[in-house]
């Protein structure tokens, strides 16, 4: 029978969605219909495909050739279904057996002389392919990122030659080892270079410990950007679930996965003139923006105020959520977006409001309307606001005097270990329901909450999040239960609920 089936996957967002590739081979004027929803780089892929069969001394058939793409209404894009096109042409005309198709599924470009050129996404495709229970062939280029995925046999090949040696049993593939750095502890920048700043590097390891958000408000040159950058370092391990959703996430980007950042959190960091698109995604197909490739990990907006407005409106949504949804006319895209976000800002437009040296010439009203630039809703689930003043002297000339990374992280590390055995989830992504129910207070730290609800004017919401914190802290302490120091410390860290300056300090 002239009918052959092949398997293969699209891309859609970070999900693969299983495609089949039949082809049947009819008599009739020679020809070449391909059908099942396929965009123009799909539709060429007749040519490449006849190309690569041609000058891998294989016959084309003078037949018509239909091929179906199913299912029908699944947009189809890219050059990702050219392997599994030819071999299922190649089964159908007998020129391969046809039999052993149905344990694999191909992905990968064709060029015209048959090479095997690399696809985006593969990722993706490799963790469903695991699922599907069947063996992955890819170029040879995407074979280590397919590796990845534990438990899965991936072959990778560089020549259509190659996968029809392989199909045919007469020069079968080795399977690509898993990659040897794909166990290895990856390096960051350690917090111990970080000088002074002690109430700032405080907060950092409760916001690490948590899954807090945190804004640092300070003068210039006083270190917020290096100890946003070090965030990274002290959060807990990734683990190997965690590690395959980021890199899927980078894999189907612009940028596409790269080795070198496997199983460390990503760190993003955007320029402040970067547009709402570029930060939730966005596109006729749409790609993950910002949000997204820092799932996982750290979103640092530098020079917060300075962002657009209706830029950083865009946020408040998935910092609820840990989801972002890209919605177009002909298409949505689901991206996974639980990222921790790190903001920075100068306490005035010049920068230096409460300077010794006297420098800020700033009125109350500019300071108010530089701070008013970021809208009160974001301000409110931003759970730590701290300030970063500038260094005394003896501090910036003398050595180093902070905890190393490595000895904060095994502290965060135990912290969050109490946090997912107590809820299997961070404080900070707690319910109003589990709030009440583990970050109970004692009735005297309950009335010493309630004057600072009443002196700061604090919202619900920020109310819950000064007790999330204070569960935080309890849990770096070891304590089952929040305690008044605990309370109090968290009760600190609402730096911008405070009554704003009436005057230059």
């Amino acid at each position: 029978m002239a009918l052959a089936v092949a398997y293969s996957r699209a891309q859609e967002g970070v999900s693969a969605p299983g495609v089949t590739v039949e082809v049947h081979l009819s008599n009739g004027l020679p020809g070449l219909t391909l059908v099942g929803l396929p965009e123009t780089t799909v539709r060429e892929s007749k040519d490449r495909v006849r190309g690569a069969v041609v000058n891998s001394a294989f016959e084309f058939p003078a037949r018509r050739i239909t091929i179906n793409l199913a299912p029908a209404d699944l947009p189809k894009e890219g050059g990702r279904f050219d392997l599994a096109i030819a071999v299922a042409i190649l089964a159908a005309s007998g020129q391969i057996p046809s039999a052993p198709l149905a344990d694999y599924e191909f992905l990968g470009e064709l060029a015209l002389t048959g090479e095997l050129r690399s696809v985006r996404g593969v990722l993706p495709s490799a963790l469903q392919t695991r699922a599907a229970g069947r063996t992955l062939m890819t170029p040879t280029a995407n074979a280590e990122e397919a590796a990845l995925a534990s438990g899965l046999t991936v072959l990778g090949a560089g020549h259509l030659l190659e996968v029809c040696a392989h199909l045919a049993g007469t020069r079968p593939l080795a399977p690509h080892r898993r990659p040897a750095w794909a166990d290895q502890a990856p390096c960051t920048e350690d917090l111990a270079e970080v000088r002074g700043q002690y109430h700032a590097k405080r907060a950092l390891e409760v916001a690490a410990a948590g899954g807090h958000s945190l804004l640092l408000i300070g003068p210039p040159g006083t270190g917020k950007s290096m100890l946003a950058s070090r965030l990274p370092g002290i959060l807990p391990p990734m683990e190997e679930n965690e590690a395959l959703e980021s890199a899927a996430i980078a894999s189907v980007s612009h940028q596409g996965f790269v080795p070198a950042t496997w199983r460390r959190r990503p760190f993003r960091a955007p320029h402040h003139t970067a547009s709402g698109v570029a930060l939730v995604g966005g596109g006729s197909n749409p790609r993950p923006g910002e949000i997204s490739l820092a799932h996982h990990g750290v979103l640092f907006l530098d020079e917060l105020p300075e962002f657009d407005r209706r830029v950083l409106e865009v946020l408040r949504e998935p910092l609820e959520s840990g989801r972002i949804t890209i919605s177009r006319a002909a298409r949505q895209a689901d991206f996974p977006a639980r990222f921790q976000l790190i903001a920075a800002m100068n306490p005035c437009p010049c920068g230096y409001l409460g300077d010794p040296l006297g420098r800020c010439r700033c009125t109350a009203e500019q300071v108010q309307r530089y701070r008013a630039r970021v809208s009160g809703p974001l301000l409110d689930r931003i759970d730590l606001h701290v300030e970063a003043p500038r260094l005394a002297q003896d501090q910036l000339l003398g050595p180093p005097d902070g905890e190393s990374s490595a000895a904060v992280r095994q502290r965060v590390s135990r912290a969050r270990a109490r946090q997912l055995t107590r809820t299997g989830k961070p404080n900070a992504a707690l319910r109003n329901p589990e709030v009440d129910r583990w970050c109970a207070l004692q009735p005297e730290d309950r009335q010493l909450l309630s004057r600072a609800i009443e002196y700061l004017g604090l919202s619900a919401r920020a109310y819950h999040r000064v007790l999330k914190v204070a569960r935080t802290i309890a849990d770096l302490t070891g304590d089952a239960e929040i305690r008044t120091t605990h309370l109090t410390e968290a009760i600190g860290y609402r730096r911008l609920d405070r009554a704003p300056p009436r005057g230059q300090a």
